[in-house]
C-alpha cells in the first residue's frame, strides 16, 4: 500500500484516558472536543492551518477569559482523523495512507485548511496525494473508495473522491491486464526484463508475472458496498464492456451476498457466503430484499450470460423474501430464455404461498414454461416447426431446444404427480402446455399420468379419460404400448387404442424385417461373388440372419397374441346384440376414434404372410441355383 510522510516533527502527543496533550513544554491554552475525546492544545498552530478553528477560537476568547473550550461537530471521520489533523498542524510526521486520505481530504475541507492559511496545507497535500499516487493504482483506488461509507459519502461526493476512485476503477477494468501487467505490477511494482523476467537489483530472479484473465477484478469489486458497486457497474457499462463480464461480476457479487444460491454446499461454503453479513453487511430481510431487486436490475437481460442454477437459486430466494413481483417475473423470464439448460432438480421449487395447495410451485413452473415458448415462436418468426427429423429428435445429441423443454416437463410432471393435493386440471394444464410436435415420444407422458392416476385412485372414468387424452397412443414405444396394454388403471377406450396401434407397429416393424432382410440375401451373394471366399464374413452374415429370424420370430408370436386378443375383443362386442345389418367391429373402430378402417388387419396379415411365403420362395429358388452351379465343378473334378 502506498504511503506518504507529512510534517518532519516527532511525536510529541501523548494520551490519557479520553484526552490528548501535546508535551511540548507550553502548557495548552485550548480544548477542543471532537466526540467523545478532548484534545488539549495550544491556539496559534491550529488557527494558523484552519479558518473553521481560527473564528471559533475568536468567539470563544470573547466569550471567556482563560482556557476556552471549542466543540467541533461532524468532524470526517471522527477523532481519530481530528487526531491527524491536529499533528499536522503541528508539524508532527503522520502517515497518509490510501485506508485515511479520503477522511483527511473531507476533515481539511470541513476545516477551511486551504493555502490561505499556509502554504502546503492539508487540502493540497491530500490532493497530490490522491491525483498522483492513489488513482494511478488499482489496489488503492479500491482502497480509498472503500472508506466513502455512508458518514462521509456525501462530502466525498461533493468534492468528486468518488467520481475519480469509480472512473480510475472503470478504466482498469476495462484494459486487457495483460498489457500492464495488472492487478500483479502496482505502482511501484517489480521491474520486468525484456525476456520477461522479475528483476531485483538490475539481476533477473527467473520468476514471470501471471497474467489475469479478464475476471481478476470481480472479487475486488465484490468487496464494495451495494450503493457503490452500482455505481461502478453504471461506469463500466458506459464505457461499452462486454455484458458477458457485466453479468460475471454481478453473478460474484450475488455469491458474495445472497446465502444459499446453491442447494448442494457444505457447512463451510455457507459460513463463508454469511461472513459478510456478519462483518458488517446489512442482513435484514429488507435489506435482503433491496439487495435482490438490485442485482436483478444490473443484470443484463440477454440469454447464457448467467448460469442456469444461479437464477434458479435467484428466483427461489426471491419467493421466500417475497420480493417485488416485478423481480419475481423478471426473473421468470430471465429462466425462461434458457430453460432448455436446466435440470428436474432446478425445477422442484417448494411452494411458499400462503395457501401451500401444493407441495411444488406448478404455477411458476407453468409461467416459465410460457417464456420460453414465446421466445421460441419469436424465433421461429411465428411458425411452428411441425416436421423435425424423427433421428434428431430421439438419439441425436443436437436435440433441438423444444424438444429437451418438453422431456424436462415430463420428468417434472412425473416427479409432482404423486402430491394428492395437485389438481387434475393443473397438471393437465402444465402437460397440454408443450406442442404436440416438441415430443418425439409420449413414454415420459405415459409415465406421468400413470403415476398420477396411481396417487388420485378416487378419479372418475371421464377424468381418466380426459387426463389420458393427453397422450398420442401412436407415438408410444413398443415397450410403453405392452405396459399400458396390461394397465388396469387406464380407460378401456385407451387400452383398445393402445392395442390397436401396438400390432400395426408389431406388423410394420415385420415388413421392415423382411425388407432388411432381403437387401441383406442380396448384397451376400454379390459380395460373395466378387470377393470369393471370406469365411469370416460369411459367419458373420450367417449369424446375422440368425438373429434377424429369432427376432421376426419373436415379433410373430406378439402379433399372434394380440390377433387373439382383438378376436376375443370381437367376440364380446358381437354379443353385446347389435343390429346384423351394420358392422359391429367398425361401429366401436369408430366410437374409439380409429381412422383405420377394420379389413386393415386382415389385408396386412395377408400382405406379410405372402410376403413371407414369397421369401421362402426366393430363398428356395437361391438354393437350387446353386446346387446346379456347383455340379459342373465337381464333374470337371
Amino acid at each position: 500500500m502506498a504511503c506518504v510522510k507529512l510534517g518532519s516533527k516527532n511525536d510529541a502527543f501523548q494520551r490519557q484516558g479520553q484526552a490528548w496533550f501535546c508535551t511540548s513544554g507550553l502548557p495548552s491554552d485550548i480544548i477542543v472536543e471532537v466526540g467523545e475525546m478532548s484534545f488539549h492544545l495550544h491556539k496559534f498552530p491550529l488557527l494558523s492551518r484552519s479558518g473553521v478553528m481560527e473564528r471559533m477560537i475568536a468567539e470563544a476568547a470573547e466569550e471567556q477569559e482563560e482556557g476556552g473550550v471549542i466543540t467541533i461537530p461532524n468532524v470526517p471521520g471522527g477523532a481519530k482523523t481530528f487526531e491527524l489533523v491536529a499533528k499536522f498542524c503541528y508539524g508532527v510526521k503522520i502517515d497518509c495512507t490510501p485506508s485515511n486520505v479520503v477522511y483527511l481530504r473531507c476533515a481539511a475541507e470541513r476545516l477551511e485548511m486551504t493555502e490561505e492559511y499556509g502554504e502546503g496545507n492539508l487540502i493540497s497535500q491530500t490532493e497530490a496525494f490522491l491525483n498522483q499516487v492513489v488513482l494511478k493504482s488499482w489496489k488503492d483506488s479500491l482502497t480509498a473508495l472503500q472508506t466513502c461509507d455512508d458518514d462521509i459519502l456525501p462530502l466525498a461526493d461533493e468534492l468528486h473522491i468518488t467520481k475519480r476512485c469509480i472512473e480510475s476503477l472503470a478504466v482498469k477494468a476495462c484494459t486487457d491486464p495483460s498489457l500492464f501487467g495488472w492487478p500483479i505490477t502496482e505502482h511501484g511494482g517489480p521491474m520486468q526484463s525484456p525476456g520477461g523476467s522479475v528483476l531485483w537489483n538490475g539481476i533477473s530472479t527467473g520468476a514471470r508475472l501471471k497474467h489475469s484473465s479478464l475476471d481478476w477484478w470481480y472479487e475486488d469489486a465484490a468487496t464494495l458496498s451495494l450503493p457503490l458497486y452500482k455505481r461502478l457497474i453504471s461506469a463500466l457499462e458506459s464505457r461499452g464492456i462486454r455484458p458477458e463480464i457485466i453479468a460475471g461480476s454481478v453473478t460474484s457479487y450475488a455469491k458474495r451476498y445472497i446465502p444459499g444460491l446453491n442447494r448442494r454446499q457444505s457447512s463451510s461454503e455457507s459460513s463463508s457466503r454469511l461472513m459478510p453479513v456478519a462483518l458488517g453487511t446489512p442482513s435484514s430481510e429488507d435489506k435482503q430484499k433491496l439487495l435482490l431487486e438490485e442485482i436483478d436490475r444490473m443484470l443484463p437481460m440477454q440469454k447464457n450470460l448467467v448460469p442456469t442454477k444461479l437464477l434458479f437459486g435467484l428466483l427461489r430466494t426471491s419467493m421466500i423474501l417475497r420480493v417485488n413481483p416485478s423481480c419475481i417475473c423478471t426473473l421468470e423470464k430471465r429462466v425462461g430464455m434458457q430453460l432448455d439448460q436446466a435440470t428436474v432438480e432446478d425445477l422442484l421449487m417448494p411452494n411458499f404461498t400462503n395457501s401451500m395447495d401444493t407441495l411444488y410451485n406448478v404455477d411458476c413452473v407453468q409461467r416459465i414454461l410460457e417464456h420460453f415458448l414465446a421466445m421460441e415462436q419469436v424465433n421461429h418468426g411465428g411458425a411452428s416447426p411441425c416436421s423435425i427429423d424423427d433421428e434428431q429428435l430421439i438419439g441425436s445429441p443436437s436435440m433441438p431446444p423444444i424438444t429437451m423443454v418438453a422431456k424436462l416437463i415430463d420428468g417434472y410432471l412425473a416427479e409432482v404427480a404423486p402430491d394428492v393435493n395437485l389438481k387434475l386440471p393443473k397438471f393437465q394444464s402444465l402437460a397440454g402446455a408443450v406442442p404436440d410436435y416438441a415430443r418425439p415420444l409420449d413414454d415420459g407422458l405415459y409415465r406421468a399420468i400413470d403415476i398420477y392416476l396411481k396417487s388420485h385412485p378416487w378419479l372418475g372414468e371421464s377424468d381418466r379419460e380426459q387426463l389420458c387424452r393427453l397422450m398420442d397412443c401412436q407415438k408410444l414405444s413398443l415397450e410403453a404400448c405392452t405396459h399400458a396394454a396390461q394397465n388396469e388403471r387406464l380407460p378401456l377406450r385407451i387400452i383398445v387404442q393402445v392395442l390397436f396401434f401396438e400390432q400395426l407397429q408389431l406388423r410394420t416393424s415385420i415388413a421392415g424385417c423382411f425388407l432388411v432382410s432381403d437387401n441383406f440375401d442380396g448384397s451376400r451373394q454379390l459380395r460373395s461373388g466378387i470377393v470369393g471366399s471370406n469365411e469370416g464374413g460369411w459367419g458373420t452374415a450367417v449369424r446375422e440372419n440368425q438373429v434377424l429370424k429369432v427376432g421376426m420370430d419373436s415379433m410373430r408370436m406378439r402379433v399372434s397374441e394380440l390377433e387373439k386378443e382383438c378376436s376375443n375383443m370381437r367376440q364380446e362386442i358381437e354379443k353385446l346384440g347389435r343390429p346384423k345389418g351394420s358392422s359391429a367391429w367398425g361401429t366401436v373402430s369408430k366410437k374409439f376414434g380409429f381412422k383405420l378402417k377394420s379389413q386393415m388387419c386382415s389385408a396386412q396379415e395377408g400382405s406379410v404372410s405372402n410376403q413371407y411365403n414369397g421369401n421362402k420362395k426366393t430363398e428356395k429358388l437361391k438354393n437350387s441355383q446353386g446346387k446346379n452351379k456347383r455340379s459342373p465343378a465337381i464333374s470337371n473334378e
